[in-house]
């Protein structure tokens, strides 16, 4: 089992070594000699490597194997050592280049001498395969597992006798070129055919599919597969013939790929050159080649070849290549003697017609770029269509409706929207076409004149299988002997059956008087499409009516009348308290006991009824007048009822709630409801609400307790309300103020005041103060140790201030004279600890710097000890 598990190991470790090192290639050879009928080529085979890749490097020999065109059997096959390999770098890359990408191949060549091969009909293949491309190639689907087959063809002697004498064309178009994502770019694929002069050969280039070859599990093949070869799966929207976008094409006369660049990333591109010898195709070689496109831009003035303004004289010009810093100024002529400095300017032309203007960047700069375009200024393009028919197989016109103001409509292209369908489409200018499915279909109308404008209109047409009748009602009454006008929507011709007591049968809008009961029929005819529906006339001698039963509410309630029966209009009577007295079920609202009566009406036949709807008070609540309380206070509600039970809610804090007069204790403010019941007729209750209003709590401060010293000032600070009252008043300048001063003589120690504060509704509440009196200079008290082990006893180091008004600072320091804590606060202190961190027993340096009640000033400095 561990063998099994190690093969496997080394197994996957191969297929990762050959994945992803090769980055393309090509195959070409050099006719040797020829004798008796056998030709021998020099054949080589040129891989390349990037040379920042992580993969393995170039392999050290490649198996290579020739196979025959008829039947892909292989006649040789041999492993080739690797005879030389260069490297090709960009060294010096544009200076006009924003974020250039670095470009190095390692190029690696494999050489040898084929056998000497008979003439063959078809010619042969000479192939060497390998597998895999990297990972996240933009332009394949899965290309960590797609490799790769280059080859050679070597030509038979079915189009010319003399064809196998042949050497191949070989591309030296140069590989070391920048491109940089949305940018405009050419990429030399150039090839040469050393049978040019002698034999008059000439070449053609496309581009054509990546070949695959090898596995994950063989990537290289020894030997390799035989043609014909499998081709790469493409990525939408690349194919093969567009490996790069359709922005991208080849010249095919000189192989020359350009355009303007797609996103960043790795795609693979694969051009083909052709050899033509006397009008013939002989043999076609190929380069494989995965090209990086960069996250970088030029200094690049690009334009369009041509310009079209068709809807104003204003034109927005602005360089067409991506938006860069190596750009750093813009000159603009656009043709009419007017010029512009801007990036992106506006220019408006004074008359139609062709202006060739010029885009210049970097004006006498190094990295100076122009371009050339023309704008053709022909407004008053407006292009559009209208369409008849609509239904199912039938024809459906289409009518151009454009209109120009210079020049003419020349050109029409019509797409009709069937999907799947490649006839859908016309170039006439005013087309029928015949929809076989119904549905809604995208009509795309494409029009120019022939000053060059071209504009695209959309709309949707919908196909149906009969013309849609829009009927007002189905189904109606009228009275015998009266008349009633019909209608109906359409586009098309009406028609109605039965062609009796009926006037304008063949109108959208009929009168009919049928004496019994009739139903009529619509036909609606578009073109011959046909659609019907029905509309049914009853017919009655009479208007059946009964009103709803009589009823009894609650005085300032509303009711909801109501009527059954066959009328079609309805009037209620009196109408003051209705909302609509022309409904069947109006709302009704009346101020006392009323009768209404209701008339039902069928064109000239109607009949009436009555309902009375009674009226009775709700029973009587007054729950009394809102109160205002103190905190944890009580207030007495007084209420009053018409009835013969009532209740109070919330009954939590009320005494009693069985009775009027109940006390309110509410420990926030609280509405009570008092609901009241009486049995006079009216079911619901009648409602009162007193609310009683919670003041907030007084929160009384005499301030912190504190000392003073014998014959200096005290100045007190309490607060909380709105008047004070001091007890006792001893030493006190004042016992009804917030801040009376008190001065001490000696006779007492200490001294506990109480100060009872009154907020503005008189409600009150009080706080105490501690002074404690020093027969002393003013004094600051430090300790000289303290032990922090937060037991509550002496954890904290901190100045005790007597006799001081105000400490500027207390500071402490450790032995390397670092501050470790400060204070302007009195009994404010130090926990011993430094950014959190507990320190160890020690002696630490203090100083205090204060100001007493008289302006002197107090300093004073000494050590205290930290104890663990």
């Amino acid at each position: 089992m561990k063998k099994l598990f190690l093969l496997l190991l080394i197994c996957f470790s191969t297929s990762l070594v050959y994945a992803n090192h090769i980055t393309g290639g090509e195959m070409f050879y050099t006719f040797v000699d020829s004798s008796n009928g056998k030709y021998r080529y020099q054949v080589t085979l040129k891989l390349y490597r990037d040379c920042f890749s992580t993969g393995a490097p170039l392999d050290g020999s490649a198996p290579i194997a020739i196979f025959r065109n008829s039947d892909g059997s292989m006649i040789w096959n041999g492993l080739i050592p690797m005879s030389q390999s260069t490297t090709l770098q960009l060294d010096n890359p544009d200076p006009c280049i924003d974020n250039p990408p670095a470009i190095c191949y390692e190029v690696g060549y494999y050489t040898f001498t084929t056998i000497a091969l008979p003439a063959e009909a078809s010619g042969y293949t000479v192939s060497y395969q390998r597998c895999c491309r990297i990972t996240g190639i933009n332009n394949l689907i899965g290309s960590s597992s797609v490799g790769a087959t280059y080859s050679a063809q070597i030509p038979g002697t079915t189009r010319l006798a003399d064809a196998p004498k042949n050497n191949s064309a070989r591309f030296v178009g140069e590989d070391r070129v920048i491109i940089c994502a949305n940018n405009a770019f050419c990429y030399d694929f150039g090839a040469v055919d050393p049978d040019k002069f002698t034999e008059g050969d000439s070449l053609s280039y496309s581009f054509c599919p990546a070949v695959v070859g090898g596995s994950t599990g063989d990537p290289a093949p020894n030997p390799p597969a035989g043609p014909p070869y499998g081709t790469a799966p493409y990525a939408s929207p690349f194919s093969s013939g567009a490996p790069l976008g359709n922005n991208v094409t080849i010249d095919p006369r000189t192989g020359m790929v350009c355009g303007i660049a797609p996103a960043v990333g790795i795609y693979v591109v694969t051009v083909c050159v052709t050899e033509w010898r006397k009008g013939m195709p002989i043999a076609t070689q190929r380069k494989d080649l995965q090209i990086k496109v960069g996250d970088c831009n030029l200094a690049d003035a690009s334009l369009k070849p041509e310009y079209i303004s068709c809807d104003g004289f204003t034109f927005n010009f602005r360089n067409e290549a991506p938006p860069t810093p190596l750009v750093k100024t813009y000159f603009w002529d656009f043709g009419d003697g007017n010029t512009s400095t801007l990036a992106t300017p506006a220019h408006t032309y004074a008359d139609t017609g062709t202006y060739t203007f010029k885009l210049v960047i970097n004006r006498g700069d190094n990295c100076s770029d122009s371009a050339v375009s023309r704008i053709k200024v022909y407004p008053g393009f407006f292009p559009g269509f209208t369409s008849t028919g609509i239904c199912l197989n039938k024809p459906t016109r289409f009518f151009d409706t454009t209109k120009t103001r210079y020049g003419f409509v020349n050109t029409w292209k019509w797409d009709f929207g069937v999907a799947g369908d490649m006839e859908d489409i016309s170039t006439d200018q005013n087309p029928v076409y015949t929809y076989t499915q119904t549905g809604t279909y995208p009509v795309r109308f494409i029009v120019t004149n022939s000053k060059g404008c071209i504009d695209t209109v959309f709309k949707d047409i919908t196909i149906i299988d009969k013309p849609p009748i829009t009927l007002p009602f189905e189904d109606t009454l009228i009275c015998n002997g009266d008349r009633l006008q019909l209608h109906a929507q359409g586009t098309g011709t009406f028609s109605w059956t039965p062609n009796t007591n009926i006037i304008n049968a063949n109108t959208a809008d009929p009168t009919v008087f049928p004496a019994v009961t009739t139903s009529y029929i619509v036909e609606l005819n578009e073109s011959g499409c046909i659609n019907h529906d029905t509309v049914q006339v009853r017919v009655v001698d009479f208007v059946t009516l009964q009103a709803r039963p009589d009823t009894i509410i609650c005085l300032t309630d509303s009711v909801q009348l109501g009527a059954t029966g066959d009328g079609l209009q309805y009037s209620w009577s009196p109408a003051a308290t209705i909302n609509d007295p022309n409904l069947q079920n109006p709302m009704a609202k009346p101020g006392g006991t009323t009768t209404f009566q209701v008339t039902a009406t069928i064109g000239g036949c109607n009949a009436t009824d009555n309902v009375t709807v009674r009226t009775i008070p709700y029973p009587g609540a007054n729950a009394g007048a809102d109160t205002v309380v103190c905190y944890r206070t009580s207030a007495q509600l007084n209420a009053s009822v018409t009835g013969n039970s009532f209740t109070w809610s919330p009954a939590s804090s009320l005494s009693n709630p069985n009775i009027l007069n109940p006390i309110a204790s509410p420990a926030i403010t609280t509405q009570y409801v008092l609901t009241v019941f009486d049995n006079n007729g009216c079911p619901k209750p009648g409602r009162d609400t007193v609310l009683v209003t919670v003041l907030p709590q007084v929160n009384a401060y005499a301030g912190k307790d504190t000392s003073v010293v014998l014959g200096q000032p005290l100045q007190f600070n309490a607060s909380g309300g709105e008047t004070y009252e001091w007890i006792p008043n001893t030493g006190l300048s004042r016992d009804d103020i917030f801040n009376p001063i008190g001065i001490y003589d000696g006779s007492f120690d200490s001294i506990r005041y109480k100060v009872i504060v009154t907020d503005a509704y008189n409600c009150f509440d009080s706080a105490f103060v501690n002074v404690k009196v020093f027969r002393t200079f003013p004094q600051i008290f430090v300790p000289t140790a303290f032990t922090p082990n937060r037991d509550g006893k002496n954890d904290l180091f901190r100045p005790i201030a007597v006799g001081i008004s105000k400490i500027e600072y207390f500071r402490v320091f450790n032995r390397w004279g670092e501050l470790v804590f400060s204070t302007t606060t009195n009994e404010m202190g130090w926990d011993g600890r430094i950014k959190g961190k507990d320190q160890a027993t020690g002696t630490f340096v203090w100083v205090v710097k204060a100001v007493d009640y008289t302006g002197k000033e107090f300093f004073a400095k000494g050590t205290v000890t930290l104890i663990r």
